[in-house]
C-alpha cells in the first residue's frame, strides 16, 4: 500500500510516496513529524491519511525540506500498548498506536520490547505489575490503574531512565471515599449486629442508642484527591468538625491542611480516624501502638488506604481491649488469613479491598486511559506523572 508524503531520504533525494506493510494499515506508526490516523488521504488509498508535516526548514544552500526520516524501515515499526483491557471497549482511543490486551496471563502478547506505552494490569499483585518491566527496553510511560503505585515501585529500577510513571489519580475518588462513608456509618450505627440478629431471625433493639455520624469530630489522615472526596461525602452528615492532615501544611477551600507532625494533638480531639494516606516509607507503620494509644477512647479507626500504614499487632490489643473499634478496607497480611484473629477482634469490621473495584471503576479508568494516550500520541505532557525512572 502506497501513501503520498513529502520526505527526504539520505542523500537528500525526495520521494513522493512510502510503503506500508498491509498488516500496518489499521495502526501506522508514529514518527518524528506526527501520526497517521484512520480516514483517506486526499486522492489516495482508504485506511490512512497523510502525516501532519512540520513547518518547512531550511537545509544549506536555502532551499526548504520537508521531514527528515532516518531510513525506510522506521516507517514499518509501530508503537505499541499494552491495555488490561479489550481495546475496543475504550472510546476515543488514537490511531497510529497496536493495541496488545495484557491482565497479567502467563504468555505476553507480544514481545515486550515493542511496547511504549504499559497500562499495569488492575488488582492483579506486585509480580504480575513488575513482571515485564525489564523487558520493556522501549517503553516511555507507565501508567497504572490505582492511587498508589506501591506495587510497582520495586521494579522501577528495571526500567531505563527517562520513563515516566503515572498513577489513576480521578478514577478511584468517587467510590474509596464511597466506602470510607458507608464503613464509618456501618460501624457507628452498629450495622453488623443487625445483620447478626437478621440471620438468627431475633428482633434486637439496641441497648442503647447508636452513635450518628453528625456531631462527630473526624480526623483525616492523607489529604489529597481521595481524602478531599472523603470530606465532600462527610459535610451533608453535620460533623463537627473535620480535620486534616497530609506531608506538608497547606490552605483549601474547606480549611487548613495540617503537617504530619500534629498528629500528637488532632488525634486526641478526633472520634473517627479515618485513613487514606499512599503507602510511603514515611507512612508505613504510621499507625503503631504510640498512634492508637494518643486516640480518645471510643475511637473508630477507618482504614481505606494500605493494610501495612497499620501495625496490626497494635490494632489487635487496643480492638479486644475494647477500647477502639477499626473498619478495615485493607488490612496487613493481605489477603487476611482465614484463621488470623482479626476476623473474630471484637469492634472490628473488615471488606476485602474493595474501595477502589466497584462499578465506578471501569468508566472512569476507561476516560483516564484514552486521555492519557491520546496526549501521549500528541506530544503532549501527561498528566498524573508521579515519578520519572532516572531522575
Amino acid at each position: 500500500m502506497t501513501v503520498p508524503f513529502d520526505a527526504v531520504w539520505p542523500g537528500g533525494a525526495t520521494r513522493r510516496s512510502y510503503t506500508v506493510r498491509r498488516a500496518d494499515r489499521a495502526h501506522h506508526p508514529r514518527v518524528a513529524g506526527g501520526r497517521s490516523v484512520p480516514g483517506r488521504s486526499p486522492g489516495g488509498p482508504p485506511g490512512l491519511v497523510p502525516l501532519r508535516r512540520p513547518p518547512p526548514s531550511r537545509v544549506p544552500g536555502g532551499q526548504p525540506r520537508g521531514l527528515s526520516v532516518p531510513c525506510p524501515s522506521l516507517l514499518t515499526m509501530t508503537d505499541e500498548v499494552w491495555l488490561p483491557m479489550a481495546a475496543e471497549t475504550i472510546e476515543g482511543l488514537p490511531g497510529g498506536f497496536t493495541y496488545r490486551f495484557w491482565d497479567g496471563g502467563q504468555e505476553f502478547p507480544a514481545d515486550p520490547a515493542d511496547c511504549a506505552f504499559y497500562v499495569v494490569p488492575y488488582m492483579k499483585g506486585a509480580e504480575v505489575a513488575v513482571r515485564p518491566l525489564a523487558k520493556l527496553t522501549s517503553v516511555r510511560a507507565v501508567q497504572t490503574l490505582t492511587a498508589g503505585i506501591d506495587h510497582v515501585e520495586p521494579g522501577l529500577e528495571l526500567l531505563r531512565p527517562g520513563v515516566q510513571l503515572c498513577n489513576a489519580r480521578g478514577v478511584h475518588e468517587a467510590s474509596t471515599s464511597e466506602l470510607a462513608l458507608a464503613l464509618t456509618l456501618a460501624s457507628l450505627r452498629r450495622l453488623p449486629d443487625f445483620v447478626d440478629a437478621q440471620r438468627a431471625g431475633r428482633w434486637r433493639t439496641p441497648a442503647a442508642f447508636p452513635e450518628a455520624l453528625a456531631d462527630k469530630s473526624v480526623l483525616i489522615v492523607g489529604y489529597g484527591s481521595i481524602g478531599a472526596a472523603v470530606e465532600d461525602r462527610l459535610t451533608p452528615f453535620e460533623p463537627a468538625r473535620v480535620s486534616r492532615i497530609a506531608r506538608s501544611a497547606r490552605t483549601t477551600e474547606r480549611g487548613p491542611v495540617h503537617p504530619l507532625d500534629s498528629l500528637g494533638e488532632l488525634l486526641p480531639e478526633a472520634d473517627v480516624v479515618v485513613l487514606t494516606t499512599p503507602l510511603t516509607p514515611a507512612t508505613r507503620g504510621l499507625v503503631d501502638a504510640a498512634f492508637l494509644a494518643r486516640m480518645r477512647d471510643g475511637a473508630l479507626l477507618v482504614n481505606v488506604a494500605r493494610g501495612a500504614v497499620v501495625d496490626t499487632g497494635a490494632l489487635l490489643a487496643e480492638l479486644n481491649s475494647g477500647r477502639l473499634r477499626a473498619a478495615l478496607d485493607v488490612t496487613d497480611p493481605e489477603p487476611l488469613p482465614d484463621d488470623h484473629p482479626l476476623w473474630h477482634a471484637p469492634g472490628v469490621l473488615i471488606s476485602p479491598h474493595t474501595g477502589g473495584p466497584s462499578s465506578a471503576f471501569a468508566p472512569r479508568a476507561r476516560r483516564l486511559i484514552a486521555a492519557q494516550l491520546n496526549r501521549f500520541a500528541a506530544g503532549e505532557p501527561l498528566h498524573n506523572v508521579v515519578r520519572t525512572t532516572g531522575s
